[in-house]
């Protein structure tokens, strides 16, 4: 009989003896018909490299997620310790797993009081959509409201909380009681009232092309919400763990919300997400139904042990506190012609260009360049920067060298 070994080695050989990039586009199922195609080997900091050997400096984190940096040394410690304990081993919510425990008690470290209870799930709009019923739980109101512009996520609920028509249109219907007011705009706040679950808006507007509110809106918002009764979801899957320039977006605006929802540069790199209430609001999916929310691989304890790492990192290196001089670093290089305009917290920035056609072109040459960055869903006229925060001076002028010479070149 072949030994295991034996019986693998062949299905090995044959897969490296076929193009990559063939089997990436015979057998993953694909989101365009345009997708990047770069073959990543390696990654480290803020640099990926290809297989060709070719170095590329991440200026978008991967969309938001490594903020200290691919495969950070204290990470992959607390990932290893980790796996020398135990993988999965029951659904949240039912076994004590320390790395869920001290997870969520450092979480909370970093929140105002009210905001105590943490529920750990895979992703982002998985914590969407958990957000979106306790509010609807907890309220017993069925009407939600979100921004136009606005992206939360894709499966059914977060889509449907959605601000743009042309993603939204091929899967209809969706939730029903979903209304959408203008972000940034305090008349429109009028359209909450008693029959209100819950407004769930993006503390900084990303997909929309980096769109900061004013303080007083988000005050005018909080206020409105706690008039009617309304539990406030602020999102920040982008924006959060250091992104703005404040651990949390919040932060910067004197607010508090009722739920807080967050992923992305949560993991190091790992997939983890988390909706954050109080005790109260969050006790009521223990009851009426049991078991009201419930996930098998949330709080993964590897991705746990990962996020915790994170956050300490962050903390004790205090790179949140280093992103101001960051970002003002950046708006002192980024000087051309072509640039409109540029919109940013902290290092979570859109260039405005003409139009998409021009940021392709730039897109593009930079690549060629070694600089990876992109475009926003519903705005592809604005490039996007939202470098890991482990990001240094020198990095930054030389990838601003690069991103100018990219504008330079027709």
């Amino acid at each position: 009989m072949l030994s295991f070994e034996n019986q693998i080695v062949p299905e090995l050989a044959e897969s490296t003896s076929i193009s990559q990039r063939a089997l990436f586009l015979d057998y993953l199922a694909q989101t365009s018909d345009a997708p990047l195609m770069l073959e990543i080997k390696s990654a480290e900091g803020i640099y990926l490299k290809g297989r060709d050997g070719k170095k590329y400096i991440d200026l978008i984190s991967g969309i938001g997620v490594s903020n200290v940096g691919h495969r950070h040394p204290h990470v992959l410690r607390a990932i290893r310790k980790q796996l020398k304990s135990y993988l999965h081993v029951m659904v949240y919510g039912e076994y004590v797993q320390s790395p869920q425990v001290n997870l969520a008690k450092r979480l909370v470290a970093t929140l105002p009081e009210s905001l105590d209870n943490v529920y750990l799930v895979n992703s982002g709009t998985e914590a969407i959509e958990g957000a979106l019923k306790l509010a609807k739980r907890f309220t017993g109101r069925t009407e939600m409201i979100s921004c136009f512009n606005a992206y939360h996520g894709s499966t059914h609920g977060a889509l449907s909380m959605n601000g743009s028509e042309y993603f939204k249109n091929a899967y209809r219907p969706l939730l029903p009681d979903i209304k959408h007011i203008r972000f940034n705009e305090i008349n429109d706040l009028e359209n909450i009232t008693q029959k209100t679950a819950c407004v769930l808006i993006e503390t900084v507007q990303g997909e929309a092309g980096v769109r900061v509110p004013t303080k007083e809106y988000l005050q005018k918002l909080r206020q409105k919400c706690t008039e009617t009764g309304t539990l406030l979801i602020l999102d920040e899957i982008q924006a959060g763990f250091g992104r703005t320039g404040k651990f949390w977006a919040f932060e910067h605006f004197g607010i508090v919300p009722d739920i807080l929802v967050c992923a992305k540069g949560m993991g190091g790199g790992m997939p983890i997400g988390a909706f954050i209430s109080s005790k109260k609001i969050m006790s009521v999916l223990t009851h009426n139904p049991v078991l009201g929310h419930i996930t098998t691989f949330g709080g993964h304890p590897v991705s746990c042990a990962a996020s915790l790492a994170t956050i300490r990192i962050i903390l004790r290196q205090k790179l949140h506190e280093k992103v101001a001089e960051k970002e003002q670093l950046f708006r002192e290089m980024l000087i051309h012609p072509r640039i409109k305009e540029i919109r940013s917290l902290g290092l979570m920035m859109a260039l405005q260009f003409e139009n998409f056609s021009e940021v392709k072109s730039i897109i593009d040459k930079a690549i060629s360049y070694g600089v990876i960055t992109d475009w926003f869903l519903y705005c592809d006229s604005a490039l996007r920067i939202a470098p890991p925060l482990t990001i240094n001076k020198n990095q930054i002028r030389d990838v601003c060298g690069i991103l100018l010479k990219a504008m330079s070149k027709k």
